[in-house]
């Protein structure tokens, strides 16, 4: 029995630790939720990763993303990310691209299908994109929902898209992924909170997505969000992760 994973073998048993190792996992944005998803599942035992990230750590990541140091300010996520990974599981696989997740790099993302895809896109027009490419080539897929603008943990579910009513940034997706002819039925991890009100006095109040960045370098909009919030996202959709790739 492998030290690392003996744990996860005892509760899982040795056949189900052999199917992560021979998993193969593309997630696409390792920040807050991404990040914690990833190390979950690094530490769970999947054998194989591809981490998309087009972005650089930077100082106002540190608040709730897992590789945001004092020390890793300025290098690419990915790459932090794939060092932390081969610390965890030497044997894994990893490639680290610093891509930004397109239609036009999506079939050079996905040229060697994944078992599964994590959707931790916090751009709008990319993650829609990204949904509608991966139902076209029925590449399975968990998203995340909006995760900022929480506060109760208590709150968040996983579950079919169609069932993230609540979920404003869910409702555009699913409106938009119509207009593009692709359907709904696709697992997310949502909140059912309201959100807390996102402008300050003084500014006229917006809806998290209206200023989620659309193009390559356009700068987002800061919404507010908490550590624990944006990191439970992530270890959910880790969790789910699990139970699918070891069904």
């Amino acid at each position: 029995m492998n030290e690392r994973l003996k744990r996860i073998e005892l509760l899982l048993g040795a056949e189900k630790v052999a199917r992560l190792s021979n998993s193969y996992v593309t997630i696409v944005g390792v920040g807050a939720v991404g990040g914690f998803a990833l190390e979950s599942l690094a530490r769970s035992g999947v054998g194989r990763f591809s981490l998309v990230d087009f972005d650089v750590i930077e100082q106002s990541n540190i608040n709730r993303q897992l590789f945001a140091l004092g020390s890793t300010v300025g290098r690419p996520k990915v790459e932090v990310a794939c060092e932390r990974v081969l610390d965890i599981n030497p044997s894994c696989r990893v490639e680290p691209r610093k891509v930004f997740a397109h239609t036009d790099s999506f079939d050079s993302i996905f040229e060697q299908r994944p078992d599964l895809v994590i959707d931790a896109i916090d751009s709008f027009n990319p993650k829609v994109e990204l949904l509608a490419y991966l139902q076209k080539h029925n590449i399975p897929v968990i998203s995340s929902m909006g995760a900022a603008l929480r506060r109760d943990p208590s709150c968040i579910r996983v579950g079919n898209l169609t069932d993230a009513t609540v979920c404003p940034l869910a409702k555009l997706i699913r409106k938009h992924l119509r207009r593009r002819g692709a359907g709904t039925d696709l697992t997310c991890v949502y909140s059912v909170e309201p959100r807390a009100e996102l402008a300050l006095p003084g500014e006229e109040k917006k809806d998290e997505f209206t200023e989620l960045c659309i193009e390559r370098g356009r700068k987002r909009r800061e919404l507010g969000s908490l550590p624990t919030i944006t990191g439970i996202f992530g270890l959910t959709i880790a969790n789910k992760s699990i139970e699918l790739l070891t069904e």
